[in-house]
Formats: C-alpha cells, sequence, structure tokens
C-alpha cells in the first residue's frame, strides 16, 4: 500500500529542489543537450503525432519535439514545479507555438490526452520511479507507442569515482534514489521493450524503444 505522506514528501522536496533551480536551469543542462537530442531521434516523431513531455522543465525540449511534429501535432508537456513551467510557458508565448500545451501538475494525476503516440522521460528519475506515474502514462499511450527515457545511473563498482560524480549529481536533482543502477526497469516491468545505451563512462543512459502492446489494467486477448 503506498504510503500517502511519503508520496507528498516527496514531491514537495522535488518542488523545493527545482524551484531554487529553475532560473539557473538551462545553463545548468546545456552539456547535456547531445542527450535530449538523443532521446528525441530516438522517439522517431512524425509529422501530425501527439507527443508527451513529462517533467518538461524551462520547456527545452519543446523545440525539438513541436519541429518533429509539426503545426499539425501536439505537444503536451507536464511539469509539477510552478517556477519551472511559468518559464516554459514563456517560451512557448515567444515562440507563438499554439499546439503546445503545458499542464502544472504531478504527472500521476496530469489530465494527459489519450491516445499519445509518444513519450519523453528525459532527466526525470523520480517520474521513472513512481509506479502511479509511470501507470498513468502508459495507460494514456497508444499501444506500441513510442518511448524514450534518459538520466544518470550507477555505473559499474570498479568505477568508484565516477559513481561519486553521479551521486553528487543526483542529490541534486532528484529525491529517490531507487533503481538508481536500472532507472528504466518500472517501464519494463509493464511490459515496454527497450533498448538502452550507455554514455559517459556508463554513468548516463537513454532508453528507447515501445510501450507495451496493452495498456495497463488490460486483459490481454486469448485466443
Amino acid at each position: 500500500m503506498r504510503d500517502d505522506s511519503a508520496h507528498s514528501a516527496g514531491h514537495d522536496a522535488s518542488r523545493a529542489m527545482y524551484r531554487w533551480r529553475a532560473l539557473s536551469y538551462d545553463l545548468q543542462l546545456a552539456p547535456y543537450e547531445f542527450i535530449r537530442r538523443h532521446a528525441v531521434e530516438r522517439l522517431q516523431l512524425q509529422p501530425g503525432q501527439c507527443v508527451l513531455d513529462l517533467g518538461c522543465g524551462t520547456g527545452m525540449s519543446l523545440a525539438l519535439l513541436r519541429q518533429a511534429v509539426g503545426p499539425q501535432g501536439r505537444v503536451v508537456a507536464v511539469d509539477q514545479c510552478p517556477e519551472m513551467i511559468a518559464l516554459a510557458r514563456s517560451r512557448v508565448q515567444l515562440e507563438g507555438w499554439d499546439n503546445v500545451e503545458l499542464l502544472c501538475a504531478e504527472v500521476e494525476d496530469a489530465a494527459l490526452p489519450e491516445q499519445a503516440d509518444a513519450t519523453i522521460f528525459h532527466l526525470v528519475h523520480d517520474i521513472l520511479q513512481s509506479p502511479r506515474a509511470v501507470e498513468h502514462v502508459l495507460h494514456h499511450l497508444k499501444p506500441g507507442a513510442r518511448i524514450a527515457a534518459t538520466g544518470l545511473k550507477w555505473t559499474a563498482p570498479w568505477l568508484a569515482p565516477w559513481n561519486a560524480l553521479v551521486g553528487l549529481f543526483a542529490a541534486q536533482s532528484i529525491t529517490n534514489f531507487d533503481r538508481l543502477a536500472a532507472p528504466w526497469q518500472l517501464l519494463l516491468d509493464h511490459g515496454a521493450e527497450l533498448q538502452v545505451e550507455s554514455v559517459l563512462m556508463g554513468t548516463l543512459y537513454v532508453a528507447s524503444g515501445t510501450a507495451p502492446s496493452v495498456r495497463p489494467g488490460q486483459a490481454r486477448r486469448t485466443h
């Protein structure tokens, strides 16, 4: 049974963490832009599709996603931190993107569209460790929809200095250290099919592939 108080405390801690990072967030993440671009490429987006950006932050992925789905497509971006989503909203208004929708909400309860074609979890470890969030997102994806997830992970035990750096950076960006050896595990547990690529001595990953053929809560057909 889920501990509601722990769940709420985790979200509160995460909001506080990103509240003070909001104004410098783009600069902090600039060195990892190649990971973002690689993940978006792995989504194999097509014009007219609908893509979800979970934990969108200041909206750094929006231009790439919108470019991929085109003006007839749809981008729905979610972040629980008001300060981050406010910066994302400024970005959207400045660019005049009328097919980008921003939701300030916890992913577990966000009003996501039905039958989305793809989703990206970019540097959002806490979201990936929330069973409710993962189930909620997968329920709103088309069977076989494209998925891309990125983030920090523990590398080989004998690379202790690198793991020390992972721990240092993780302490500044996540509240839940569960499954840091395989942050994509909950997606696999729900039937997603993923290929995992490791970069920077195994301290970062890009996991990409497809959503399960059956949505959570739906029974598989038998013949």
